[in-house]
């Protein structure tokens, strides 16, 4: 058996929120809201009071890759039959035209099922190729740096 996480990357993607109190004059009774003057850094990842990382548009890259990229490979408490897995990312190309809808190269979490390249893959590993015969792992984000810093007891 093989595991494969394929998912796109390439879309600032909402991470996490900084909040604020309420004022207390709020009528709709929610006691904090989210801080809409929070900006950060000029690379533009903290803006009106949202994070953004590298994602799909949805989901952050870190939550779709890390358990293929580390607590799934080799035999771990996280995988004891040793199956192999592999991380398989899509970097995101906008459409260059209206003409092309939503792009044949869309790393984005709804319209990846247009991609070419996802659509070549899972047809491949449904017609019996293993992850190394479509060759392996392909990481465009920085998945591995990432990994790197969690620290799990595999």
């Amino acid at each position: 058996m093989e595991v494969f996480c394929l998912y796109g990357v390439g879309i600032l993607t909402e991470r996490s929120y900084i909040y604020k109190v309420s004022p207390s004059t709020d009528t709709c009774n929610i006691p904090f809201r989210i801080d809409s003057s929070a900006d950060g850094d000029s690379e533009g990842c903290l803006k009106g009071g949202v994070q953004f990382v590298d994602g799909d548009e949805t989901v952050p890259a870190l939550s779709a890759g890390f358990m293929c990229y580390k607590p799934w490979k080799g035999k771990t408490r996280f995988n004891p039959a040793s199956s192999s897995s592999y991380v398989r990312e899509y970097n995101h190309a906008p459409p260059t035209n209206l003409l092309e809808g939503r792009g044949t190269q869309s790393g984005s979490h709804v319209d990846i099922m247009g991609n070419f390249a996802l659509i070549e893959d899972i047809l491949r590993v449904a017609s019996g190729q293993s992850g190394d015969e479509i060759g392996g792992d392909r990481i465009y984000s920085d998945l591995p740096t990432w990994s790197e810093r969690i620290k799990l007891k595999l």
